[in-house]
């Protein structure tokens, strides 16, 4: 039975303050009234069941929020309420207009900054609000933007102050994050409530985007109808790295690391698999401080060297520009009013946090006085714990805290604590208030600014919690503006201008996104490899009556040597360890190490974490399919990972379904990724893996002669582990013997799991790079490769199969292919890296400049 309209406000009770749902009479205003009426359609459950559709489409998607030392694991899931949150378009222009304004203001602080500097020379601004900061950067003093706007992206966050009114509590303009969350918080919820996001005429986000793209496009120095564009980012371990790729992948734009990019006579340019590729915009996600080592911090491994000077010759244009953190500064605030009228002549629209900055002499005293009651922040707080809320101070921290001030009282500036605006959250199975922070983007566009007609909101986690921070465990919701008529559906047209860069083809890869693409092709491959084999000596090792007893048959011992050459677990099974028993002595405690000891290096859990990671650096390529398997994996490895003491069934069970689902995992790259993304560097590492692993397997299980019961079964395991017993058996129908499986193996150029296919293939794919057959002569890779194969070819199965007398146990000839082969290969990807992959360019600045932290 539907509940009632009423029944959703039941339980909901508000703190004193101003919720967002109620009107000052205490009414539900009516567009939540419309929402509330669109639930009782769905009831409860019916609610439920669209909050549990949401946590499974962000799952899907793979939405995550990276948490720095997070116990649950660095990866945080994205949360998303399903109730929005709603403000109607009568008081977003309101906002709208506001927030042009202070956009623009900022926008003329941060040219007079690094300017002409009036604010300070008249008197509006007192220098150590500039000078004291962090931000501010004496090198960018005097640089000329190519732009319309020196700040092109601006973001502010709003909360409802004592008044009723949206009031400024932040503003970011480094490098504002949120836009990919907002976007995909819209996505997913227009998908989960589609009857109610029509019906409330929401306004749509899709404009906003294309103005985006627009003022990226013309943000080119030299106004080029298809500049190459590129968004340069910390790395994969960046709290908001999602969005990152998110924005490569919607907007169409490479994503590069510092090490993709470099200075050369002047110019910015893409190290691509072809060469130099010159950049003309760059959406900038890393922070000022650490974008160019030669100027700024030397110890940044994030940008590029000589960035800041390609700036001044005005060869590049970077979003925002490198300083703008200066504008992320409350000790600004106080002076907002003053900056508003001396360049504007105007008043500020939007309101902001009552502030006292602490540099001057009545400002710092009213603080000291009233410190247990304000919130004190630094001018240049470079993390959440500098952030102090009087209240909840006792007597020593207060001390402490006043004397700091006292010491330098021009990096602290102390603000009103105000109580945010509360609105509903679906918790369980009723509606709860919860404090909330809106923030709103802004881009410049022609000669004004384009306000997103939403934004991303966050949501604090308990009724009673101050601070609303995604790092806290915060969630989101979406933003809808309502509109009083219904919205045309326009669908979102393609942009007006591509930068060109969007339709490169394989020459034009970033060397950092191939060379991720390379080893994700060869860890994905040492993990399937390894795990086959793992499961096959398990299987062995449960037909033994006690697995921690040493093993009494040569066979098995083998198979244990072999597992330690093939991980490369040293000392292993392979010899006796320095200290403590051998490992032989108690196989099944050295073969559990080796699948769960995720600190040891070439474990089956190393190798696995080493996957994830390289398969995270190239989210931006990747399939919603791919994602859903990959978090299989992840989801099924950390469940084994937890389990203490597992059975040998329960291992068995779990290298099964690891083993689909790589499998299922492979199977999708090879149809999600195209080969000018990258696919041909997967398959090449994935190949050289492989044919590296088999020529390992072969030469350890093969190169001894041992009795024929012995080196029947040693046959058959090393089918076993290639998955070719029963392609084996359909092809030559008889005993096992040593010149078929060698044949089949390691020979047959028509079977893709042979060592000769493999190599076969693995020069044709290296053949199609870039800088192959250049002048008509072989790269030296090629030469690796083209010797190996023909080794190979020359090579007869009845002769590896000798052992040259009768007394004689090592088969030579078989033992010295191998190793030259492996040589070769080993060679081969030394060649690839130092041609494709050379990211050790580095300059040292010629002055050391310290950043405080």
């Amino acid at each position: 039975m539907p509940i009632t309209k009423t029944s959703w406000l039941n339980s909901y009770s508000t703190f004193q303050g101003y919720d967002e749902m109620y009107t000052s009479q205490n009414t539900v205003r009516p567009y939540w009234q419309k929402l509330l009426t669109g639930f009782d359609r769905l009831g409860v459950d019916g609610l439920m069941g669209r909050q549990k559709d949401i946590d499974w489409l962000l799952s899907e998607n793979g939405v995550t929020y990276n948490v720095y030392n997070d116990p649950k694991g660095m990866h945080r899931p994205w949360n998303l309420n399903v109730v929005p949150f709603l403000l109607h378009q009568d008081e977003w222009k309101t906002v709208e207009t506001g927030l042009k304004q202070r956009a623009e203001l900022l926008n003329l602080v941060l040219k007079d900054v690094y300017g002409e500097r009036t604010l300070i020379k008249n008197g509006i601004v007192p220098h150590e609000v500039i000078y004291g900061h962090r931000g501010f950067l004496r090198q960018c003093s005097g640089i000329e933007y190519t732009t319309r706007k020196f700040l092109s992206i601006y973001a502010a966050d709003l909360a409802r102050g004592t008044d009723g009114r949206l009031w400024v509590v932040n503003d970011r303009t480094e490098a504002p994050s949120g836009m990919g969350y907002a976007l995909e918080n819209r996505s997913t919820t227009s998908r989960i409530l589609p009857e109610m996001y029509t019906e409330m005429n929401v306004t749509r986000l899709s404009g906003f985007f294309q103005e985006l793209n627009q003022t990226l496009v013309e943000a080119s120095p030299i106004k080029k109808e298809n500049p190459n564009i590129v968004i340069l980012t910390p790395g994969s371990h960046n709290e908001t790295y999602f969005e990152h790729a998110y924005l490569s992948s919607f907007l169409g734009y490479p994503l590069v690391q510092g090490n993709d990019l470099v200075v050369r006579d002047g110019f910015l340019w893409m190290k691509s698999l072809q060469g130099l590729k010159q950049i003309d915009v760059v959406l900038r996600r890393v922070d000022d401080a650490f974008s160019d080592p030669l100027e700024l911090r030397e110890d940044s491994h994030l940008g590029v060297a000589g960035l800041l000077d390609v700036v001044r010759r005005k060869n590049v244009s970077i979003i925002n520009p490198i300083g703008s953190g200066v504008m992320e500064n409350p000790g600004l605030i106080p002076f907002m009013p003053n900056i508003a009228k001396y360049f504007l002549n105007q008043d500020l629209i939007l309101p902001q946090i009552a502030s006292w900055w602490c540099g001057q002499k009545k400002e710092k005293q009213y603080v000291l006085e009233n410190l247990s009651k304000l919130v004190i922040k630094r001018i240049d707080r470079t993390n959440r714990e500098s952030i102090h809320f009087g209240e909840f101070l006792n007597p020593e921290e207060l001390d402490a805290l006043k004397r700091n001030i006292e010491q330098r009282p021009y990096r602290f500036v102390a603000q009103e604590r105000i109580s945010f605006s509360t609105a509903p959250n679906f918790i369980k199975d009723s509606l709860e208030p919860r404090n909330l922070v809106t923030r709103a983007f802004c881009i410049a566009s022609q000669n004004d600014y384009s306000i997103m007609p939403g934004g991303l909101v966050r949501v604090a986690p308990g009724r009673e919690t101050i601070r609303v921070s995604n790092q806290r465990g915060g969630t989101s919701k979406d933003f809808w503006i309502l509109e009083d008529q219904p919205i045309n559906e326009a669908k979102i047209g393609l942009w007006q201008k591509r930068p060109s860069i969007a339709a490169s083809g394989l020459e034009d890869l970033p060397s950092l996104t191939a060379e991720n693409l390379y080893w994700a092709g060869r860890y994905v491959g040492r993990t399937l490899v390894n795990a086959r084999f793992i499961r096959m000596v398990m299987r062995q090792l449960s037909m033994i009556q006690n697995p921690n007893e040493e093993p009494n048959s040569e066979k098995l011992k083998t198979l244990l040597k072999t597992t330690t050459h093939l991980m490369g677990t040293y000392p292993g099974f392979a010899e006796k360890a320095e200290k403590g028993p051998q490992a032989m002595e108690n196989p099944y405690k050295e073969i559990l190490s080796v699948i769960k000891d995720k600190d040891r290096v070439g474990s089956l859990a190393h190798t696995i974490g080493m996957f994830s990671n390289s398969y995270y650096t190239i989210r931006n390529l990747w399939s919603s399919d791919m994602w859903r398997v990959f978090e299989d994996i992840q989801k099924l490895w950390k469940s084994f990972q937890d389990e203490e003491q597992p059975s040998m069934n329960r291992i068995l069970k779990v290298l099964n379904q690891l083993i689909t689902r790589l499998i299922a995992f492979m199977g999708l790259v090879e149809e999600s990724i195209m080969i000018q993304q990258g696919l041909l560097l997967y398959f090449i590492g994935l190949q050289l893996e492989q044919s590296m692993l088999t020529i390992v397997k072969c030469r350890s299980l093969l190169t001894i002669k041992y009795d024929a019961h012995t080196e029947y079964d040693l046959l058959e395991y090393l089918l076993i582990s290639n998955e070719s017993l029963n392609i084996y058996r359909y092809s030559y129908r008889s005993y096992i013997q040593l010149e078929d499986v060698l044949n089949l193996v390691a020979l047959d150029l028509d079977y893709p799991r042979s060592l000769a296919y493999m190599l076969n293939r693995l020069q044709k794919d290296i053949a199609r790079l870039p800088q192959s057959n250049h002048n008509n002569h072989l790269n030296s890779y090629q030469k690796f490769v083209f010797e190996a194969f023909a080794k190979l070819s020359l090579a007869e199965a009845a002769t590896l199969s000798q052992t040259g007398t009768e007394d004689h146990f090592v088969r030579e000839s078989l033992d010295t292919l191998m190793e030259e082969l492996s040589d070769l290969l080993h060679q081969t990807s030394q060649s690839i890296t130092s041609t494709y992959f050379n990211h050790t360019d580095k300059q040292n600045q010629l002055f050391t400049q310290s950043f405080p932290i």
